[in-house]
């Protein structure tokens, strides 16, 4: 199935406000259902088990309403692993109001480099063309103290079957159009790892894992080994928060 990259309307300045927020509930429960939150969640724990910190500071880039991090937090701490998350996204209307998230852009971060543990994103790749998504793990990987997690779609027949099989799930008008965009501009597991691979010299250390229902996720290693964090956090001056 050959990648084909059309634009979601998500993504563009025309999207009605109310169709914003309708589409972001839709997405909530596709990561609640369809393994979004499971994937993040494994990732994670998947580097506390090979770092044995039990303590990561984490940006979540492209982080819309913050809910995968938040359900995603609250099942860590049960297993006694503490997340400190910090929210980022292009776009105002799609961040939770009053929660001191930051609008920035994704292939410019405003951190300075070793910022936090880790760099986070989930259902963001697959918006960016190769060039891009390599501009991307690399401002996320200069970013990053510990590893960059990425959680996305494959992209199989099967699997645009099943979103077109279930479409009437969806509420919004915009989350069917994009769902099957999504699909089709996916990555296969070959592709996203020569992309992620050629983000950083040398050659970083890449995981690719597959989850539930058309889902993989991808580690790209910085630094094994604990160390201690700086003493400070570090950011370029005052990025727009909300």
């Amino acid at each position: 199935m050959k990648r084909i990259d059309t634009p979601e309307i998500l993504d563009s300045d025309s999207c009605p406000a109310e169709e914003i927020q309708t589409s972001l509930r839709d997405l909530g429960r596709v990561n609640r259902w369809f393994g979004g939150v499971a994937t993040t969640q494994s990732l994670i724990e998947q580097v506390a088990h090979v770092t044995g910190l039990r303590e990561f500071s984490i940006l979540e880039v492209a982080a819309g309403t913050g809910e995968v991090s938040g359900i995603v937090r609250q099942r860590l701490a049960r297993r006694g692993i503490t997340v400190h998350v910090t929210l980022l996204d292009r776009a105002w209307s799609h961040l939770p109001k009053g929660s001191g998230a930051i609008v920035a852009d994704a292939l410019a971060l405003p951190f300075l480099d070793s910022a936090f543990d880790l760099v986070s994103c989930n259902l963001f790749a697959h918006h960016l063309e190769p060039s891009a998504l390599a501009r991307f793990a690399g401002e996320a990987f200069r970013v990053s103290r510990r590893a960059v997690l990425i959680n996305d779609l494959v992209r199989h027949p099967l699997h645009l079957a099943l979103v077109y099989a279930g479409s009437p799930l969806m509420r919004s008008y915009v989350s069917r159009v994009d769902g099957v965009a999504s699909v089709r501009r996916a990555y296969v597991p070959e592709e996203m790892r020569k992309i992620l691979e050629s983000c950083a010299k040398p050659v970083p250390r890449v995981e690719i894992s597959p989850h539930f229902l058309f889902r993989m996720g991808a580690i790209v290693w910085k630094v094994i080994a604990p160390t201690a964090p700086p003493a400070l956090p570090a950011h370029y001056p005052a990025p727009e928060r909300i």
